[in-house]
Formats: structure tokens, sequence, C-alpha cells
């Protein structure tokens, strides 16, 4: 199951057969860890790679920024390229989050020669500077950022 699936003590009192719950990241808030342990479900996570998360941004990145959906559109109706897109070198690629996927998605940006800054409320500057990136406040954040990638724990917490 995936963390958005939510699994409350109501839905799990209804599976009274319901022996384990698997998991693909070892944290998931969406599920009662209290209430499976009172109703004897075990709880495990099947282990989990960032690969796949972090190639599948980068590529919704460039076809983003390269318009490859309407250029491919275009050419298959029988147009011609209307554009080239934008260069990634010396824009400002922007994180909300910083954490092993986010960070591994910031380095590849600084291979592309872009500026990197970030912000968390849980981020410090060590942090950010171990990825390459640049702390900013909350109220810079959209202000000088190009392109906005989001990199956030699913948490029940407010504020901010």
């Amino acid at each position: 199951m995936r963390e958005r699936t939510p699994l409350r003590e109501r839905f799990l009192k209804r599976l009274p057969r319901l022996k384990l719950i698997a998991s693909t990241g070892s944290r998931n808030p969406s599920i009662d860890m209290e209430a499976a342990k009172e109703l004897g479900i075990a709880v495990t996570a099947t282990g989990y790679s960032s690969s796949p998360t972090i190639e599948l941004t980068w590529a919704l990145l460039l076809a983003s920024v390269r318009g490859i959906v309407q250029e491919n559109n275009s050419i298959r109706d029988g147009d011609w390229q209307k554009s080239v897109g934008q260069d990634l070198k010396g824009t400002t690629l922007e994180f909300v989050g910083l954490g092993n996927v986010g960070g591994q998605v910031a380095r590849i940006g600084l291979a592309f020669g872009m500026q990197i800054i970030a912000w968390s409320q849980n981020m410090t500057p060590e942090i950010a500077e171990s990825a390459g990136a640049r702390l900013v406040s909350k109220d810079e954040l959209f202000r000088q950022a190009d392109i906005v990638t989001i990199h956030l724990i699913l948490s029940g917490a407010q504020g901010g």
C-alpha cells in the first residue's frame, strides 16, 4: 500500500481477519499504528528505492521546460517544431523540502548549472549546504524561483 491510503482504527476494526499491513516505506502516518497493534495486526515495510522518484521528477521537469509534449503533438499533427524550450543553466530551482529525495534532485540540478535554493520549517543552513543549496526564508521562497519542486514527508503536523 502507499502512504496515501488511510488505515484508521474504524477501518481496521472492519477487517477482523487482517493480519499484516505491508507499506513501501518505514514511515507511514496513514496507518494507525496503535490500533493495528491493539488488533494484533503486524505492520512492516517492503523497502523503498527513491531512484524512480528522482528520475521521474527530472523527466517531468525537463519535459515541462522543453515543451516535449506540445512539440511531440505538433510534429505528430504534421506541423513543425515551434520552440526549443527554456535553458536550465542559470535558472533557479527551488526546493520545499530537501531530504533524501530532494537532495538527490538538487545535485542533478547543480549538474545542469542551476542555482539551488531551499526552505522547509526544519531545514538548517548545514542541511541546505550539504545538498549544494542555499537556505532562504519562507518569504523569499517563491520570489526567487524559476522552478519549484516539493519533496516533503506526509505529515499530520500543521504549521510553518
